[in-house]
């Protein structure tokens, strides 16, 4: 299936303004906010065929349009592909606390790592088979846990993933998981990036971040890069 880059400029607008608003995006908004250089009909024909493709969807007949899935995933992988935004995040207090201490150092990672993303963040070494989770009290907060079930779908998630992660090939390198493709639950609600890597001692585990689908994949994988490397380097 082919999508132009208008289809593309305008699928990406709309998922920014939904990771910004937790919100349904409107054609008006989309006229009003950007310049597309086209009428605001052919606006409005370009997101019906966006969502005839599955890439959008309509959840009320007069509201704007959310992200599906589809949508996402198309969003991620051209991420991916073009390479992240260059902001710089400030990652070396997330890492330069005890150094010589691999559970303390771990523990300050994984509460430092919530505390700037705003989502759930997830520690875990093999070895020793412990795993951190940070983050509980921003992630409630968010517009999506207006729905009591969605508290008990994300333990539930969490409860999984020290079972399930011995079951998921999790090589090196970032894997994005996008609601349904989650590996931890039939949940699909989340998403889930996580990528393996070598804490210090040379202790090999992973970091994760869950959140919302509507989470802020660019920067969330951003900070997940950056640590990783951050990490090598300290060797």
């Amino acid at each position: 299936m082919t999508i132009t880059d208008r289809q593309k400029d305008i699928l990406n607008k709309i998922i920014g303004e939904y990771i910004s608003s937790a919100q349904p995006v409107s054609s008006k908004l989309l006229e009003k906010k950007y310049n597309f250089e086209i009428c605001p009909a052919t606006i409005r024909i370009e997101m019906q065929k966006l969502t005839d493709d599955g890439f959008i969807s309509q959840p009320h007949t007069s509201a704007g349009r959310v992200p599906t899935d589809k949508g996402y995933r198309f969003f991620v992988n051209n991420l991916l592909e073009r390479g992240l935004s260059e902001e710089e995040y400030d990652t070396g207090d997330l890492i330069e606390k005890e150094m010589g201490d691999t559970m303390k150092f771990i523990q300050h990672l994984t509460k430092g790592l919530a505390e700037t993303t705003s989502n759930l963040a997830l520690s875990y070494l093999f070895n020793d088979k412990i795993l951190w989770k940070e983050g509980w009290g921003d992630i409630i907060r968010e517009p999506e846990f207006k729905e009591t079930k969605l508290i008990y779908n994300l333990a539930r998630i969490i409860d999984n993933f020290e079972d399930e992660i011995k079951e998921v090939d999790i090589n090196f390198g970032v894997k994005v998981y996008i609601g349904k493709e989650n590996p931890f639950s039939k949940s699909k609600e989340f998403s889930t990036i996580i990528a393996r890597c070598h804490f210090p001692e040379k202790e090999e585990g992973f970091l994760a971040i869950v959140g919302p689908k509507r989470m802020d994949y660019d920067k969330n994988i951003n900070l997940i890069n950056s640590l990783i490397k951050l990490m090598e380097d300290y060797g």
